[in-house]
């Protein structure tokens, strides 16, 4: 069997995969180890794609009305509506909504209808969401959205730096190239998080800095390096241009060691202790995220960093750069083509002298001339009816925008919704008046780009599921339909690439970095062979920048002044993503393994907070804004800040009745770049009492539960459900439960119930319920679903075998399965005291290493209840 080289599914890291068929929809995924971006690494994620890619809820013929149409109707009705609608009310009355889990050929054939011959700007991408803010603050900088930066600079780096970013989770691939630079040379690590996360344990240095106050923290270090003499100021001269008075204003008061240690909320000796590392390491790499960008001050704050970077020369050279990393595959290429409403395409902008020369290229019969509605503007200007036709591709709104009530009345007046997705039923997609069946990873050709400029592909493993098409072959079908022939006369995803290399280079002299020359004759074999390669070179290693004068531009940056505690909303609400999951869960959550590291939403809590309110380890919370409110289960940790509180933002009313983080942010957005400020919402948490908890595994489920909280994950062969409530639980049971032999008892006065059904000697589904006691381990009761025949019927209603089972404890490792327990036996029985010894006796941590930085802490926290 040959294996198929391609491109993980996931985040920016753009791992190369190499996998193997060994079925019709069956696959064996191993890293790539000659792919550039990960060498034959793989986090939990990318290691369990083969558990993702079968044909469970997929979408896979066209629908009108939720009925099966062709896709001659689909695209004829699709074509009609939107012309009818622009014929009518002009063409800002419509709109694209699109993803950077599109591929670069998807989304240059959708911006290329909507800006060039639809002639508006109204294509906007959920990228807005994660990493706008970067694209801002690098045009405001180097006259273009340039990272300029590599993975390899992290190995000749002497410092790390991470702000917002918790890239063991996140990023597990780059962190373990940090941590292989911190064995290998020394490097220093210094962790600037409101959490003391995984990313932080075992930093040389964690600030966990006042949410808000990134720009003080920056200010003031770059305040520091004026009066220490770190100026580089040869560079400043000739590569450099600042505004008059840009150091007079960092002298002001505000900027000293003391001021901005009250403003960050943070001890001056370690303030001071920053500053001295940053001082010793002039080989320096500022690396940030969604902390950083998905803030409404987060293009101030991207150039608060890049102004450092700037300003002490450390850009342009090996292992000295500031260095954005992003959430999605192909959020660079979605950058790269204009996907974004602000953007023309090819890192172009609106000015009319590129106007003109898009138009030009395209041969456009009516170009956008301004930029178009931004995501958070676009979803209010439909609910206000001014845009009239949206469609959505390969993305789910209704859950990760913020104020996602407000998104969900916007598409309910919605006149006309098209939504192309792979997932037949998704919160967004039941607001759909067409849907189009869209392949999926495993299905799609064609290009994505890495946070590093990488450009791969991503090659087809499998045929198209049932009727399903890839999305530029949607786009191009309508557009031809609509009357535009010609310019989308695209017979397979090379053609689309090598146009889009030609833009790139059209009258392209070296005002733009982003040039494509090379590939724009590329030929149909060499597309399908192609290898990964780097645009770019080293930005800026000789100095020069993409702007009028050749040079970058210090942007003056203040900090704005940070809000008290509201009365009625005196929490602060962070979210961000889980370890083993993936947005909204429409792709990992079909994989059991990637279920078991975190099975429930939590609210994370400090101890001091969950004391006040009176909430326990374990109990439910109900977490409200003034946007709307959720439960989730509570979590009691040390790692957050008091009056801080963290949510994930992958579950959905698809999986769970509480765990809604969309619904809870404000659609407040950062004035440059428009992207939403997820990391400081003002809230309220408020402990939620309820009659029983319990919980039910099932080989399948209703639509439907109806319990005050229910959440539910994939296990092997079926689900498990969390849930709690009100009222009685056997009302529950009977909607749950399928048909089948029973058996069941219940205890009145400890107010439990329990109930397991048979069908044909196996286990179907077991039911167990509790007003007061406790309830029995879910592991050994999951595993029933699977085994040939069921357990005796004491033990399925004592939710555990009659002979006594290995405890394993919460799994830490789920690359190979390992617990916490079993982790924490081996260290002590073992005598263990390296996370390599528990590797080499466990396997655990030996593959994605998103695991290690806990494995680390059990070894620390082993040690000290030894001496105690």
């Amino acid at each position: 069997m040959t294996a198929i080289r391609t491109t993980c599914a996931y985040c920016g890291v753009g791992c190369g995969i190499s996998a193997t068929l060994t079925g019709p929809r069956a696959v064996t995924i191993k890293g790539d180890v000659a792919h550039p971006a990960n060498e034959g690494r793989l986090c939990s994620k990318g290691t369990h794609l083969g558990e993702t890619v079968g044909l469970e809820g997929r979408l896979l013929h066209p629908e009108i009305g939720g009925k099966r149409v062709s896709w001659d109707r689909a695209i004829g009705h699709v074509a009609k509506r939107f012309a009818d609608t622009i014929a009518r009310h002009g063409p800002d009355s419509v709109a694209f909504y699109v993803s950077g889990q599109l591929l670069t050929e998807d989304y240059y054939v959708a911006n290329k209808l909507m800006k060039g011959f639809i002639g508006s700007a109204n294509i906007d991408t959920n990228s807005r969401l994660c990493m706008s803010s970067a694209v801002a603050g690098h045009s405001r900088a180097f006259g273009e959205d340039v990272v300029p930066a590599t993975y390899a600079d992290l190995d000749e780096a002497d410092l790390i730096i991470l702000v917002g970013s918790n890239t063991a989770w996140c990023h597990p691939v780059v962190y373990q190239r940090i941590m292989a630079a911190r064995e290998k040379r020394g490097t220093k690590l210094v962790v600037i998080d409101p959490r003391r996360t995984e990313t932080s344990e075992g930093a040389d240095l964690h600030l966990p800095l006042r949410p808000g106050s990134d720009v003080a923290l920056m200010n003031g270090l770059l305040a520091h390096c004026v009066a220490a003499g770190l100026l580089d100021f040869s560079f400043l001269k000739n590569s450099v241009s600042m505004p008059d008075g840009f150091w007079e204003t960092l002298a002001a008061p505000g900027n000293d060691l003391w001021s901005v240690a009250r403003t960050c909320d943070l001890q001056p000796a370690d303030l001071q202790r920053f500053y001295d590392l940053f001082a010793a390491h002039p080989r320096t790499v500022t690396l940030f995220s969604q902390g950083i960008n998905q803030s409404i001050r987060g293009t101030d704050q991207v150039n608060a960093i890049i102004n450092v970077h700037l300003a002490t020369g450390r850009i342009g050279k090996p292992g000295a750069a500031p260095f954005s990393i992003t959430g999605q595959p192909n959020a660079m290429g979605g950058r790269e083509v204009g996907g974004l409403a602000s953007t023309l395409a090819a890192h172009m902008d609106f000015a009319a002298g590129n106007v003109a020369r898009v138009g030009r290229f395209w041969a456009a019969p009516r170009m956008a001339t301004k930029p178009g509605l931004k995501a958070v503007d676009l979803f209010r200007s439909i609910r206000e009816g001014r845009v009239k036709a949206l469609w959505v591709m390969a993305t789910n709104p209704a859950v990760s925008l913020p104020d996602a009530n407000m998104v969900r009345e916007a598409l309910d007046m919605c006149p006309f919704v098209v939504v192309s997705d792979c997932i037949a039923d998704t919160d967004t997609g039941r607001f759909a008046h067409v849907k189009l069946p869209a392949t999926g990873w495993g299905e799609k050709d064609g290009t994505v780009t890495n946070s590093e400029r990488l450009v791969s592909r991503q090659r087809a493993l499998f045929p198209p599921a049932g009727e399903a098409r890839g999305d530029w072959w949607i786009v191009t079908q309508v557009a031809r339909a609509m009357g535009w022939r010609e310019a989308f006369a695209y017979d397979r995803p090379a053609d689309i690439f090598r146009e889009h290399a030609r833009l790139s280079a059209y009258q392209n002299d070296g005002e733009r970095l982003f040039n494509l020359r090379g590939h724009a004759t590329l030929s149909n074999p060499g597309y399908d062979a192609l290898e990964p390669f780097r645009w770019g070179g080293v930005p800026f290693a000789d100095g020069r920048f993409p702007t009028p004068d050749g040079k970058a531009r210090l942007v003056p940056v203040v900090q704005m002044e940070l809000q008290a505690p509201l009365a009625d909303w005196p929490m602060t609400l962070n979210t961000g993503r889980y370890r083993d999951q993936w947005h909204t869960m429409t792709r990992t959550g079909l994989s059991p393994k990637l279920s078991a590291h975190r099975q429930e939403p939590l609210v994370e809590i400090h101890p001091a907070d969950a004391e006040r309110l009176g909430i326990t380890e374990g109990a439910l919370a109900r977490v409200a804004t003034p946007q709307g409110t959720s439960i989730f289960r509570a979590t009691i940790s040390e790692g957050q800040r008091p009056g801080d509180i963290f949510t994930p933002i992958h579950w959905t009313d698809r999986q769970s009745t509480g765990g809604r983080t969309g619904l809870l942010p404000r659609p407040l957005v950062d004035p440059h770049s428009g992207q939403p400020g997820f990391k400081s919402t003002p809230a309220r948490l408020e402990k939620v009492a309820v009659e029983w908890r319990g919980f039910l595994i099932a080989r399948s489920l209703p639509d439907r539960i109806d319990a005050l909280y229910a959440t539910k994950v994939r296990v092997p062969q079926g689900w498990l459900v969390e849930f709690a409530g009100e009222g009685d639980p056997a009302m529950l049971a009977k909607a749950l439960l399928p048909k089948g032999e029973r058996v069941e008892t219940s205890d009145p006065a400890r107010g439990q119930m329990r109930i397991a059904v048979l069908d044909q000697g196996q286990v179907s589904a077991a039911f167990y319920v509790s007003r007061t006691g406790s309830l029995p381990r879910r592991e050994w009761l999951v595993a029933q679903l699977t085994a040939a025949s069921a357990a005796p019927s004491l033990e399925l209603l004592a939710g555990r075998p009659a002979a006594p089972q290995v405890d394993r404890g919460p799994i830490i490792c789920v690359c190979f399965d390992v617990g916490m327990k079993t982790i924490v036996q081996a260290i002590s029985g073992q005598q263990l005291t390296t996370v390599e010894a528990v590797g080499a006796a466990l396997s655990a941590g030996t593959n994605c290493g998103s695991c290690r930085p806990a494995i680390q802490r059990l070894i620390g926290e082993t040690r000290e209840a030894a001496h105690a």
